[in-house]
């Protein structure tokens, strides 16, 4: 069942296109990783989505509601964590929660009770009664995500929950979307750090200049890139190797045999790693390990997009959403 439906979404500000006729689906209980540098188009298409920015063309359903059509009622139902807090700082943790509560008509007993429980299970306890402003940046995030669930909505929407918090905290935020999922909630994830989506979403989708150029699972997605097989070997550092004696044995392979003692063979079938092994130790190569290599999720980001990610966004920098 998909609790997410985008068709054909595209938003444009004068000459400039944000969002380029973009389509997905997010099915019911999964995580959907929507992944993409800053000025991609994340921070456009979740305001869409959620009913804050309103389409140039196109449709999104959310569990089944036309949130152009029905926005508030689509909204009702929708879980929001913007990615800058929109909480009362002069108002403590637990007040803040019931406050937010209260938007959704729960009475006192119901939303006093649920304000408890996610303030233990976000483990901010022992903070709720000091105010907002005394938490650090990775308890306002907890808080903030747990005012977004105080009225158990079916959708939660989550832009860049770990963007500028330490470690530690975005290790927490990362288990508790998984103990979410977990309960049957629907999360959609907008995030710039390729480790975060790899770690937690079932699946992910690719967003560049407004177009999304690749979207599935993690092996799909790995799939779409490299139909090579790899192997590793690292040789004792007295033994030596010629490639070329590898590739007349091996047909079809390519073999880097490197001045580190290090032996790369790749193949667009599998490498049969024992054969290749009683070859070499024929040879008086000794291997001290041999290893399957496998490509990663930035290195499918970045055959994709052809953005280079070991260049850092500027501090500070955000997507603009004009």
């Amino acid at each position: 069942m998909n609790m997410i439906s985008v068709s054909r979404l595209t938003k444009t500000y004068g000459d400039l296109t944000a969002v380029d006729d973009i389509s997905f689906q997010v099915e019911k209980g999964e995580i959907y990783g929507f992944l993409g540098p800053n000025g991609a188009g994340k921070t456009s298409t979740i305001n869409m989505m959620i009913g804050l920015s309103r389409p140039s063309a196109g449709e999104i359903e959310v569990a089944g509601i036309d949130v152009r059509r029905r926005t508030k009622k689509a909204q009702a139902g929708m879980g929001i964590v913007p990615d800058e807090s929109n909480l009362y700082n002069e108002m403590d943790g637990f007040d803040n929660l019931c406050f937010c509560a209260s938007l959704y008509g729960m009475r006192r007993e119901e939303r006093e009770a649920k304000a408890r429980r996610l303030l233990t299970l976000f483990r901010l306890d022992d903070a709720g009664r000091r105010p907002f402003k005394a938490y650090s940046r990775g308890m306002r995030r907890r808080l903030t995500i747990a005012a977004a669930l105080i009225h158990s909505p079916q959708v939660l929407f989550l832009d860049e929950p770990t963007t500028g918090i330490d470690v530690e905290s975005s290790r927490q935020i990362r288990d508790l979307i998984v103990e979410l999922k977990q309960q049957g909630t629907t999360i959609f994830l907008t995030t710039h750090y390729i480790e975060e989506a790899e770690r937690i979403c079932d699946r992910i989708a690719f967003i560049a200049g407004g177009r999304i150029v690749a979207a599935g699972s993690l092996p799909e997605l790995m799939d779409s890139v490299s139909r090579q097989h790899a192997i590793r070997f690292i040789t004792a550092g007295n033994s030596t190797v010629h490639a070329a004696e590898l590739e007349s044995r091996f047909a079809g392979s390519e073999v880097r045999a490197q001045a580190d003692r290090t032996i790369v063979m790749t193949s667009r079938q599998r490498i049969p790693l024992f054969p290749v092994m009683e070859f070499l130790h024929n040879r008086g190569v000794e291997v001290l390990e041999a290893r399957e290599l496998r490509p990663s999720l930035e290195d499918v980001f970045v055959r994709l997009t052809g953005i280079d990610t070991s260049v850092p966004a500027k501090p500070g920098q955000k997507e603009a959403d004009q």
